[in-house]
């Protein structure tokens, strides 16, 4: 049985972190009644030995006990969400040893994450991912969870993920960034973003690209359903926050959070259940991205419903299908149906048949473009354990020439304020920050950008050689 292990950079990152946890959680527990240890808990969870002591006064009886810990590592340089984490009602499952926080943070500034704190804290994170590693017994995944707007998601985030690649080369590194909007209140967060988007370029081998505004219509979307008259939302809905049961009570990011540990919940049931036609997270990857650079993939969920717990007539089950093709369940703004895809994942959950999978795929082909070389670029995975309280549900992975209009107008947003040389001095102030950075920074993103014109420029064209693009080996 193969195990991975979670790195959870920064506030965005250690509150989607913290959700998943809960949600993986909350599935083994329907599924495992008898909250026995298996495989399918081993994957991201350890069983250890803690010692224990009960009673009081003279009397005191010692023992231990198994507890379950998870495989993870949580980072930030300001301590407000480790110690609320720590305080609350997943504390238990996370080691003291598992965590490295700081008091005054990165101020918004990728140079602070990655140069400052990223050399200050080298040999610790290193320390504690080998240590992680070390009880693991096949290792096959390293799952990054940040921001890209602020200073220590994006910085230190993406320094982590240098430091994984060097440490471990053999183990592939998914990375889910959580992109800002164009109206962020964080006004460096374009230089923050394009100055990551170099680092998950080179460093990463799997990136799913989540932009903030896609989040919040897609909240809007699943209150409008719950508002209805034939819906209604469950109660401890993975739509409301873990601490609390009335909405009320959420945090302002607590439904967009919720939404991005859903899709990592989805992405990794294959390792954690059984299924007929299970897929191998490396199976993603070696299908899914023909060339290494190319590696940003577009993630889409149906039924939204699912998301949170409502109560609703169930649709029929080839509407999940073309839901997965369609704008409003994507966690980007784009639009894959006018552009070109290179290949395509669907990762399906329950009461569905390899049938259903097939039937499906030979109906949405001829609405879909594939590269002329790749046109059966599909992967297809099954697993027979639904999400709590649904009957299935999909989780669309695409690799798809569309997410350079995310990249364009992020480079957009960077040349607007770098023109005028805006808040630079911030950066050029920590040591070893150069203004070399932001120019190779911004020529990786164009180049970034032009593999995909150059894709795209054969859409609807048969041609007999591959692009002339770098070929993963």
């Amino acid at each position: 049985m193969t195990q991975s292990v979670v790195v959870q950079v920064g506030q965005c990152g250690n509150q989607i972190g913290c959700r998943f946890w809960n949600l993986v959680l909350r599935e083994h527990a329907s599924i495992n009644k008898k909250g026995i240890y298996d495989e399918a808990l081993s994957n991201f969870f350890r069983n250890v030995d803690t010692r224990y002591t009960d009673g009081g006064g003279l009397n005191l009886k010692k023992g231990l006990i198994r507890t379950l810990k998870a495989r993870a590592v949580l980072i930030d340089m300001e301590e407000g969400v480790l110690n609320e984490l720590l305080q609350g009602p997943l504390r238990d499952v996370f080691d003291n040893k598992q965590l490295i926080s700081d008091v005054s943070g990165s101020g918004n500034n990728w140079a602070v994450g990655y140069k400052q704190y990223g050399n200050r804290y080298r040999d610790q994170i290193v320390d504690i991912l080998r240590k992680t590693a070390e009880h693991c017994d096949s290792l096959q995944c390293f799952f990054l969870i940040h921001s890209m707007g602020g200073g220590t998601g994006s910085g230190l985030g993406t320094f982590v993920l240098s430091l994984l690649e060097d440490e471990f080369p053999e183990v592939y590194r998914f990375v889910t960034s959580v992109y800002p909007s164009a109206e962020d209140d964080v006004i460096t967060s374009p230089y923050n973003s394009v100055l990551a988007m170099k680092e998950l370029t080179e460093h990463a081998d799997c990136v799913l690209p989540i932009e903030n505004q896609s989040l919040v219509d897609i909240v809007n979307k699943i209150h409008q359903m719950a508002s209805g008259k034939m819906a209604s939302v469950k109660m401890k809905s993975t739509l409301i926050s873990s601490q609390s049961e009335a909405k009320k009570q959420e945090k302002p990011f607590d439904a967009m959070n919720n939404i991005v540990a859903n899709l990592l919940l989805n992405l990794t049931s294959s390792s954690r259940f059984e299924g007929s036609l299970n897929m191998d997270l490396n199976e993603i990857t070696m299908n899914l991205v023909p060339f290494p650079r190319l590696h940003f993939l577009v993630s889409s969920l149906t039924p939204l419903y699912t998301l949170a717990d409502l109560n609703i007539p169930t649709r029929r089950l080839d509407q999940m299908f073309t839901d997965a093709f369609s704008k409003d369940h994507q966690l980007m703004h784009a639009d894959p149906k006018h552009n070109l895809y290179l290949a395509c994942a669907l990762m399906v959950r329950g009461n569905v048949q390899i049938s259903d999978l097939r039937r499906n795929i030979e109906r949405l082909k001829p609405s879909l473009q594939f590269v002329s070389w790749n046109r059966e670029g599909w992967k297809t995975s099954l697993c027979s354990i639904p999400p709590v309280g649904h009957t299935h549900s999909l989780l669309a992975l695409a690799n798809n020439t569309c997410v350079k209009s995310t990249f364009t107008d992020l480079k957009d947003r960077f040349v607007k304020l770098y023109k005028k040389r805006a808040h630079i001095h911030h950066y050029l102030h920590v040591d070893g920050m150069e203004q070399s950075c932001f120019t190779e920074a911004t020529n990786s993103l164009t180049s970034l950008i032009e593999e995909y014109n150059e894709l795209d420029a054969t859409k609807g064209q048969i041609i007999n050689n591959v692009p002339r693009l770098s070929i993963a080996t």
